[in-house]
């Protein structure tokens, strides 16, 4: 079994550090230990499963409770180890992969960020009032507890702030006198007292001055370990790591459709129809633009071909499919010359014999579609007027359609893709969609659930 030894892979991400008393990490120096490869990545899977629920939890505007509960059920879901005593490991060696995994681009480390802030925010809320003491030394933050005489010149006024936000200013509370714009969220939220600069920090808010740390911490190591990779680490790891750490990023981690669910089957004749009723935008869009040119390039082919495999149509069926549009320009014989090989290893009856699976929305996200190019998401790459006329066809409207926009002007189009979901099925879809044939199979399955309604109702 191959070994990887930390100091040589991790250590590119030991800028800020793995120390820290207790349960919580600090993350500020890389772990030294050996990592099994099989653990490098299945650790690294553990976490980003994590931080995508958070990512998913925050773009739906969960409130502070239910993002502190939903955090604390990632975390006992996925960063568990059957070796309790290799759970801190765990954390720490997931952690400094993703570092490596997220430090590759600005938007890579924008988002890695700001999940890891928020993971550690709810993680620090959750410990107890002696550890959070330790964890400020930790972090070395040069606060004392303000003096009693200090304390009752400014009581009443703490007392007031206290008040507004539902908590007590009392003789045994204990305050941290800090510069405002280490605080500028308690400060834009009025959860502190201001005075000649400083805000008065009561103990119970102490998080934001650790998270402030952790996130400056965070992003200076997040720069450096960026030069170590593209300096040495990328190239000396090109056999081994670095395909790893390219390919977790873009990672799904849902169910394989390389295969229809259930054994489902999709008949020729019925593509139109299911396109209306379950098809994501983004292969509505394909196949308009196929019964409208006759023709897709290899992008779409692929994103489009692969769906159709998964949603449960045969190789046959395919073949005939994409001949009927295909031939209509470039004629049958071309099209038996040129296009059918790549549809029969598609689905493994050529070459390798590898049963593609079908892209996930990730995949598709990350896709640059060029001039003349029909793939890719339509949420990200499709102009505010055509994005807004596509829904429109789909039936979205009012404010489920401007709902969907403002998710997509903040970058959230898997979550944009959910809401369209939820608008054209009149349901909710809390596992969020993840996938454009889960999209298919989860509107097949509230379409089925719907006529059995009616049929019964009708019987009765």
């Amino acid at each position: 079994m191959e070994i990887v030894p930390s100091r040589r892979q991790l250590d590119a991400a030991a800028a800020a550090g793995s120390g820290g008393t207790g349960a919580l990490p600090t993350y500020r120096a890389a772990p030294q230990l050996e990592v099994r490869l099989e653990e490098f990545e299945l650790f690294a899977i553990d976490r980003l499963r994590v931080l995508k629920g958070i990512s998913d939890g925050l773009s739906r505007g969960k409130r502070p409770e239910e993002m502190e509960k939903l955090v604390s059920e990632l975390w006992k879901t996925h960063m568990r180890h059957q070796d309790p005593a290799e759970t801190l490991n765990k954390d720490i060696i997931s952690h400094f992969v993703l570092r490596l995994v997220y430090c590759r681009t600005e938007e890579l480390r924008k988002w890695f960020l700001s999940m890891e802030t928020t993971l550690f925010r709810y993680r620090f809320r959750l410990e107890t009032s002696e550890s959070q003491k330790k964890l400020m030394t930790d972090f070395q933050l040069p606060y004392k507890a303000l003096p009693r005489s200090e304390f009752e010149v400014v009581k009443d006024k703490l007392s007031q702030v206290a008040r507004s936000i539902g908590q007590s200013a009392n003789v045994e509370s204990v305050f941290f006198k800090v510069p405002f714009e280490e605080v500028p969220d308690l400060v834009s939220s009025r959860r502190v007292f201001l005075s000649k600069g400083y805000a008065y920090v009561a103990m119970s808010q102490v998080v934001s001055l650790v998270v402030t740390q952790f996130r400056c911490n965070i992003s200076k190591a997040l720069v450096l370990t960026n030069r170590k990779w593209m300096a040495t680490i990328k190239e000396q790891e090109k056999d081994r790591l670095t395909p790893i750490v390219e390919a977790l990023s873009n990672a799904y981690f849902g169910p394989d459709y390389s295969q229809p669910k259930d054994a489902v089957e999709i008949s020729l004749k019925d593509i139109d129809q299911l396109a209306k009723s379950s098809f994501p935008l983004c292969m509505r869009h394909m196949l308009d633009k196929l019964r409208e040119n006759h023709h897709l390039k290899h992008g779409g082919r692929m994103q489009f071909g692969l769906f159709l495999k998964g949603a449960g149509l045969k190789l046959e069926d395919a073949l005939a499919f994409w001949r009927a549009e295909f031939s209509q320009k470039v004629g049958s014989e071309r099209f038996d010359k040129e296009y059918a090989y790549s549809i029969r290893h598609n689905y493994g009856k050529e070459g390798k014999r590898t049963d593609y699976t079908p892209y996930s929305c990730q995949k598709i996200i990350s896709a640059t579609p060029g001039v003349g190019d029909h793939h890719g998401c339509p949420y990200r790459h499709f102009g505010e007027e055509n994005l807004r006329a596509a829904l429109n066809k789909m039936g979205v409207s009012g404010h489920a359609l401007e709902e969907i926009m403002d998710k997509v002007k903040n970058r959230h189009y898997q979550l944009a893709c959910t809401l369209t979901f939820e608008a054209t099925h009149g349901v909710s879809c809390d596992s969020g969609i993840n996938h454009p044939n889960q999209y298919f199979s989860e509107s097949q399955r509230v379409l089925r659930a719907k006529n059995q309604t009616v049929e019964s109702k009708s019987a009765t």
